[in-house]
């Protein structure tokens, strides 16, 4: 079977989420591939140098390397990587994550056609950044999106005498945890009767800014940090509404996940969240930063729960189509050509 050669943040033992280089390197090797990783260094150079390091040591032996891209500074991690392959004549594909990518190639349009132009093939998570790549000229991208394991998410019909929230995701600032906080704060200065639990480790110091800006409105929120998998799934039983507050996003695997246990959602239409719920069928989108949208969307899921029922059916048989039994199939067809 093939040798692929993963290079991402592998960062979980360091408090992060669990990131896609962890959990799709593990789905790989049940298929019979042999997946080397790297890198699970904290410090980003001595991370970059084993990254191009673990190139070099498997050129011989690999048969692709896959690349984790995203659209901040790991942009310049897949960029050294991209160019190294080329250097060695290994085919690599950059895994395209992150809602910004489409703004990062009007930005660097030179780097990122050194990184995309020459790939065997670009793998987009979703339809938006497949369609983002192709308008910028890009024609060699393929749509493998995120999986699951469905049988994991035991779905359940949830009531909503009272609201209780849930955010799930890492605390950085491109997601906006503050707007979850002041939606918390609208609903409850309307005397409906809500609570907020936020889940996730802190990135870049908006989990802190976060807890203080609660203080500074006077509402409590449970604040659980980083939590596993399974104990994130477990706490859901006690919350009936998911709430995705980002400014940017591509496919996240937490609203497919929340989709897959019959959490409504209500999600910011950006990036890829139009190609991930369908407005009013799947799930709600309503415009980013608009605390007073989410409000009236989620009194809406309240006031009406034969729609909502019928919303998270769907939405649970959407989510089931992210099955990895399917999406594996798409992974051995790129992989084995």
């Amino acid at each position: 079977m093939k040798h692929l050669v993963y290079l991402g943040n592998k960062l979980s033992s360091a408090g992060r989420t669990v990131s896609t280089i962890e959990t799709l390197s593990a789905l790989l090797r049940t298929e019979g591939f042999t997946v080397t990783t790297a890198s699970s260094y904290k410090n980003k150079g001595a991370r970059l140098l084993d990254m191009l390091w673990t190139i070099i040591r498997h050129a011989k032996t690999v048969d692709y390397v896959l690349i984790d891209t995203y659209s901040t500074q790991n942009f310049y991690y897949a960029y050294l990587c991209a160019q190294l392959c080329r250097l060695l004549a290994i085919p690599y594909i950059p895994i395209l994550h992150g809602g910004n990518l489409p703004n990062r190639l009007k930005r660097s349009p030179k780097l990122s056609a050194s990184i995309f132009k020459h790939a065997h093939v670009n793998s987009a998570p979703s339809e938006y950044i497949k369609t983002a790549f192709a308008q910028n000229g890009y024609t060699n991208v393929s749509c493998i999106p995120n999986s699951i394991d469905s049988n994991v998410y035991l779905f359940k019909h949830r009531t909503m005498e009272t609201i209780n929230l849930l955010w799930v995701r890492s605390f950085s600032e491109i997601y906006n945890p503050k707007l979850a906080v002041r939606i918390l704060q609208g609903l409850q200065s309307r005397g409906i009767k809500a609570r907020l639990c936020m889940v996730g480790p802190e990135v870049d110091g908006a989990l802190a800014a976060t807890k203080r800006y609660a203080e500074t409105l006077d509402v409590e929120v449970t604040f659980t940090g980083k939590l596993s998998k399974a104990e994130w799934i477990s706490l859901s039983d006690d919350y009936n509404v998911f709430i995705n507050t980002t400014n940017f996003d591509n496919m996240p695997v937490s609203v497919i996940e929340a989709m897959a246990l019959g959490l409504p959602v209500v999600s910011t239409n950006v990036g890829g969240m139009k190609y991930l719920i369908q407005h009013e069928e799947t799930g709600v989108l309503v415009p980013p930063d608009d605390a007073e949208a989410f409000v009236e969307a989620i009194l809406n899921l309240q006031r009406d729960t034969p729609r909502r029922k019928q919303w998270v059916l769907k939405a649970r048989e959407h989510a089931e189509t992210y099955d990895w039994n399917t999406v594996k199939k798409l992974w051995i067809n790129t992989l084995c050509e």
